[in-house]
């Protein structure tokens, strides 16, 4: 077996990652070989030219944006994807069952036979993995230098400051050809249901069903920062929180809203979104 590891430097602070890899590998006479990324796109590039040299597995170091780079670079091959948690929530690892300790995730990649085909989201020209979401502007969100002095903590912290600043605003919905207009505080699209850093999945998403999820939280919610808590038990009479299925939804505001993919900038709406069912394979645990 032959496996490719993209490597983020600038995650997993000061573990020893070459070290690690190479302990484990020997012990279980793989060939491998790494490359390390440089900038945005890096990881896409070098997944992509890892796959086109017929690597078995190919895997990501690093946090989830670096997890969705390699899985744009592996779509429509062969490879298997496999992922070496290193970032601050690393939510696909959490979605997964997959280590979040190095040695443990490298010694997965080795020993599993287990693979699972995971759901692949599109925003517009945009793959994503986990979620979309409309509503807080860039200075709302957790920044870089919050998630490198605070950890996980950066994420509970900020949604609290997205959640004060949130505006009810009136949004137009298409969901496999039906559309609606509800007012509503803040729109979520899922393909996965970890929260990141959390060991809480939201029950009614499944990153396996080609299928999206939008929520829609509703202005009469009497307290936005249950908002979690209405994520986690779902739609339900009193949740405030409106959820549909589908494999096509469009999203349209009153007033134009930014839109997140992955804690990353993309736009504003109106957008488009999509799903490709089974589009990539993961190693994961037995």
């Amino acid at each position: 077996m032959r496996i490719f590891v993209v490597i983020n430097p600038a995650a997993g602070g000061s573990v020893p990652i070459l070290k690690t890899l190479n302990q484990v590998f020997q012990e279980h006479d793989i060939d491998w070989e790494v490359g390390i990324t440089h900038g945005p796109g890096d990881a896409q590039s070098l997944a992509r030219e890892a796959a086109q040299q017929g690597y078995d597995i190919v895997a990501g170091y690093g946090g989830d944006g670096t997890q969705m780079e390699v899985v744009n670079g592996l779509l429509n091959s062969d490879a298997l994807f496999g992922i070496l948690p290193g970032g601050t929530g690393n939510a696909m690892a959490f979605e997964l069952g997959i280590p979040r300790e190095l040695p443990q995730a490298v010694e997965l990649l080795c020993t599993s036979d287990n693979r699972r085909s995971v759901d692949v989201a599109r925003c517009e020209e945009r793959n994503f993995l986990l979620r979309a979401y409309t509503g807080p502007g860039p200075e709302h969100v957790a920044s870089r230098e919050e998630k490198d002095r605070l950890g996980i903590l950066a994420y509970p912290l900020a949604t609290l400051r997205v959640l004060r600043n949130l505006q009810p605003t009136e949004y137009h919905i298409t969901v496999d050809g039906e559309s609606f207009t509800e007012p509503g505080l803040a729109c979520f699209v899922f393909n996965a249901g970890s929260s990141g850093g959390i060991p809480a999945n939201i029950p009614s998403v499944n990153i396996s069903d080609g299928m999206l999820d939008l929520f829609l939280l509703s202005p009469e919610a009497q307290s936005p920062l249950a908002l979690a808590t209405h994520l986690l038990e779902g739609e339900s009479e009193n949740s405030h929180l409106h959820g549909r299925k589908g494999r096509e939804i469009t999203v349209d505001c009153e007033d134009p809203q930014t839109v997140w993919l992955d804690g990353e900038s993309a736009g504003t709406t109106p957008v488009r979104f999509s799903v490709s069912s089974g589009a990539i394979t993961v190693v994961v645990p037995d």
